[in-house]
């Protein structure tokens, strides 16, 4: 594993669950990129975060932030923007198996979102990582998108992943030789952890949410499976020393 690696692309998502994008910079620190699954929607009744799994639809959905104002796109154009402000009520809720205590916010964006998906729901304000499921920093590499997309006979988007970082490989599936090391990308560094498992989220489009591959059953066919049954593809990571990260 070299020392350094060459980052090619960068992203994530203001909105847990909405279209995760490229960033031209992306700043790390000990709970991740900085800006990353700041706000989430919540069922309230149920209390219950949403999940990307079970609402894909929430991918077409464009959220961008430019000085504190949080902008909500539709696919039919239709949006809604403003500053979320703290309503003065909060929410603990289940997030794979953990409770999170989230600030639910007013402003326009639940109204947008609840007719969107057809349920009420909140816009609320999540501690930095309480939305996150393993360690905050994910790694794919480009030789694995590759291979991937030679084995479908189709591009398949990085995005698919909703990788943090998308990093240059010679040898695709090489991040699982990775585990437990650490490794510069741009000024910062991280510490790799454990495969990332994943769900039927691959095998919808990122932008619109649309189911349009069969994804997960060629990762099950052709890639290692953890304990739950779920292929494993990519790597979790955690920051060791903060820094920005570029895209080459």
């Amino acid at each position: 594993m070299p020392a350094d690696l060459v980052v090619r692309s960068a992203g994530f998502a203001p909105v847990k669950g909405m279209r995760h994008r490229p960033v031209p910079r992306l700043e790390l620190d000990e709970r991740g990129a900085v800006g990353d699954r700041v706000w989430c929607l919540v069922d309230v009744g149920a209390r219950r975060v949403l999940r990307t799994v079970q609402h894909p639809s929430l991918m077409g959905v464009v959220a961008s932030v430019d000085d504190g104002l949080l902008a909500l796109t539709l696919p039919d154009g239709s949006s809604a923007d403003g500053v979320p402000e703290a309503s003065g009520e909060t929410v603990a809720c289940d997030y794979w198996g953990r409770s999170v205590p989230l600030t639910l916010t007013a402003g326009p964006h639940a109204s947008l979102v609840s007719r969107f998906l057809g349920t009420d729901v909140r816009l609320a304000s999540a501690p930095r990582g309480g939305v996150v499921f393993g360690d905050p920093v994910t790694l794919v590499g480009t030789a694995t998108l590759d291979d991937l997309t030679e084995r479908l006979g189709r591009p398949v988007a990085a995005a698919r992943f909703r990788a943090t970082l998308v990093v240059e490989t010679d040898e695709p599936y090489v991040e699982d030789t990775w585990l437990g090391t650490e490794v510069g990308v741009g000024a910062a560094r991280l510490r790799v952890g454990v495969p990332v498992p994943r769900c039927a989220v691959v095998d919808h489009d990122p932008d619109t949410g649309a189911k349009d591959l069969r994804l997960l059953r060629a990762l099950v066919g052709a890639r290692p499976t953890n304990a739950a049954g779920e292929p494993v593809l990519g790597v979790y990571a955690a920051c060791v020393r903060p820094g920005v990260v570029a895209p080459a």
